[in-house]
């Protein structure tokens, strides 16, 4: 079977290794792991209202998944980088990223969790193994770059769980009520908002343990939003590092200017 795939020009890089410690059994065991990006990039973005998936729509210049894959490119710690699409996605054209080094795979499922779980399966085409490590980051945060996914890495890599790129919740939150009388959507009251986070991606963790937490999770009937929510299942404690307003997920319509905007003000800065 044929399968799609785009590299850099010029010579394949070698991925250097990453030594760390590898808790999957009652003795830690020190292994040589890699790193792998995966990006699930297979959702219709129905929020969005753009009339394509939101990953493909231009913004400062690009396809939206031009930025995620140039801030992955531009890391050569990494042994792969793969993009999972949807089965039928008829939008993608890899000539549109020439240049890029990544891999393709139309193994999406009908969740975020089911697309990640899938290309698990299919890191193994890369020689990828339980004890190496994987960052999975949202298509739609263009504002990732380099010095973050870094960050995350330095920061993770000696973890024994692992962990994720988050902000510390600074706006006010407000609890509605579940049903008013008038149909109108009201305050029920406003959490606390102390030791609170708001979770991007990447998120970083062992090949095999978030195998075995997504697929514990749908055992237990879950489809869980984020992986370190999977992680958690397990019963382990993902680590926090901050991450930055920039790497804000595209969701609404208006998001795509202020993604336009951060983007240009980072080409020209």
């Amino acid at each position: 079977m044929m399968h799609e795939r785009t590299r850099a020009s010029g010579a394949s890089r070698e991925a250097p290794i990453i030594k760390s410690v590898l808790y999957f059994d009652a003795q830690p065991r020190f292994v040589t792991s890699r790193l792998f990006a995966l990006i699930p990039c297979a959702g219709t973005g129905s929020r969005s209202g753009a009339p394509m998936p939101k990953q493909y729509r231009m913004v400062a210049g690009h396809p939206l998944l031009h930025f995620t894959l140039a801030a992955f490119d531009a890391c050569s710690e990494f042994a792969q980088t793969l993009v999972v699409l949807a089965p039928d996605d008829t939008h993608f054209d890899a000539r549109r990223f020439a240049g890029l080094r990544f891999a393709v795979r139309r193994c999406g499922g009908a969740s975020r969790q089911a697309s990640v779980m899938n290309g698990l399966k299919a890191l193994a085409e890369f020689g990828a193994a339980d004890g190496d490590w994987v960052l999975v980051h949202d298509a739609a945060r263009p504002g990732i770059t380099p010095a973050l996914i870094r960050a995350l890495i330095a920061a993770v890599k000696d973890d024994p769980v692992g962990g994720i790129i988050a902000l510390p919740v600074a706006d006010t939150l407000k609890r509605i009520v579940g049903e008013s009388a008038d149909g109108a959507e009201r305050i029920a009251r406003t959490e606390l908002r102390n030791g609170l986070w708001q979770a991007q991606t990447p998120q970083m963790f062992h090949i095999g343990m978030l195998r075995e937490a997504i697929e514990r999770a749908q055992r237990d009937g879950h489809d869980l939003t984020d992986e370190a929510s999977a992680i958690e299942w397990l019963g382990h404690a993902p680590r926090l590092v901050q991450g930055s307003l920039r790497n804000f997920k595209v969701t609404y319509p208006e998001d795509f200017d202020l993604a336009d905007a951060v983007l240009r003000h980072g080409a020209s800065g």
